[in-house]
């Protein structure tokens, strides 16, 4: 139980909603457009946390810019079909806003994309700041993008807990000075964020109302 809290900065995908399916299907596509029959769902599990520039940069450097428009472009095709919020996520940030939460979105996708997931999930509605790609100079795990948030929503790192499913994430917020949060509904799994030491570890997003003593 932790009272001091008064800011909770989440991850979006994989955290929040579930675009797992959406963007490894987009991967996919992508990849097989390029690369026909070389890549695997396995293969591309390793991309779900970096930037598209990041992961891309990681096949041919040379056409990046080329794989992120075709990326793009299937992706919000089939953004709405293939994306749902996560088990208990909209009861517990509408919970954590009606109790007077500061509450921000820290994300590696571009602010339009960002906010189509968030509108779609009714999840809009709660956040003061979306902090995304485009917003920022150096993604997460440095620790700009929570800078960058805790600035708009006037907080200090000390009082916020910064909740991701990913490495970047807890790096992130360690970084910056916050308390940090992994979810055990990582695709990865709970063993994966448990190896980065975040102070606490969701099952359930549910968890995170014992862990604030609401």
């Amino acid at each position: 139980m932790n009272n001091k809290i008064t800011t909770i900065l989440f991850d979006l995908d994989g955290t929040l909603i579930d675009t797992n399916e959406l963007i490894i299907t987009t991967y996919l596509h992508t990849l097989e457009k390029y690369y026909p029959s070389k890549y695997s769902r396995e293969d591309v599990l390793p991309f779900m946390g970096p930037t598209l520039h990041e992961a891309f940069s990681t096949i041919d450097p040379e056409r990046v810019e080329e794989m992120i428009v075709e990326y793009r472009t299937f992706n919000l095709a089939n953004h709405d079909a293939l994306v749902k919020e996560f088990e208990g996520v909209f009861d517990t940030v509408q919970t954590l806003f009606e109790k007077g939460y500061k509450l921000g979105i820290v994300t590696t996708k571009r602010h339009d994309t960002a906010l189509k997931g968030l509108r779609l999930t009714n999840l809009d509605q709660f956040f003061e700041v979306v902090v995304a790609l485009d917003h920022v100079k150096k993604v997460k795990p440095d620790p700009e993008p929570i800078f960058t948030a805790l600035e708009q929503i006037d907080a200090a790192p000390a009082e916020t807990l910064m909740v991701g499913d990913n490495y970047h994430d807890i790096l992130a917020g360690k970084n910056a000075g916050t308390m940090t949060a992994g979810v055990a509904w990582s695709i990865k799994g709970r063993d994966y964020i448990a190896k980065y030491e975040p102070d606490y570890i969701l099952d359930h997003m549910h968890d995170l109302l014992n862990i604030l003593g609401e």
